[in-house]
């Protein structure tokens, strides 16, 4: 007979892009209530490595990740998910700005072995995690370092990030601990 067994839990992160930096700060505000009290906060990069967002949020769009002090369960980042979506929307009607989406929320999560992000989106290595959400694992930490995967979007391919995730990995190892 097989055991099953509950999964570890794992640090909340969420990617923030932003159009300018009042949108970053009541955003990264918005998510302290919603989420919790945020223990580690990255700096602020320029998100320059696509185009991707700059219709829904401007030509100059910033990037910060929050990681949020209690940890979570895995199985929950869908809920999460709904809850990040359902916040931008009242952060762009907050805002008032003359762009449909001046605020982008990714959640996901990090554990010890990996960084996973929540998605809309289906796509050959996403995985469906219930609620008409997917997710996929976008880093690997192995042999001491962070270790993209062929698909890893080319931001999060970054030594800013992967120091960054690693701080947040470090807490949650820590907090595993205690």
């Amino acid at each position: 007979m097989w055991e099953t067994k509950e999964p570890k839990p794992v640090k909340l992160i969420i990617g923030i892009l932003a159009a300018d930096e009042l949108s970053l700060k009541t955003a990264v505000e918005a998510v302290g209530k919603k989420f919790g009290q945020i223990d580690c906060t990255s700096g602020v990069w320029p998100f320059d490595t696509t185009d991707y967002y700059e219709q829904q949020a401007g030509e100059n769009i910033l990037r910060q990740f929050v990681s949020i002090t209690k940890l979570i369960h895995p199985g929950n980042l869908a809920k999460i998910k709904h809850r990040t979506n359902k916040l931008e929307k009242k952060l762009a009607e907050k805002l008032e700005m003359d762009l449909p989406r001046p605020v982008n929320l990714d959640p996901g999560y990090i554990g010890a072995s990996k960084l996973v992000l929540a998605t809309t989106k289906n796509y050959s290595h996403r995985m469906y995690i219930g609620e008409q959400m997917f997710a996929e694992v976008t880093l690997i930490f192995a042999k001491g370092g962070w270790s993209p995967l062929p698909y890893t979007y080319p931001d999060y391919r970054q030594q800013n990030y992967f120091d960054f995730f690693n701080e947040v990995r470090k807490k949650l190892l820590e907090q595993l601990k205690s």
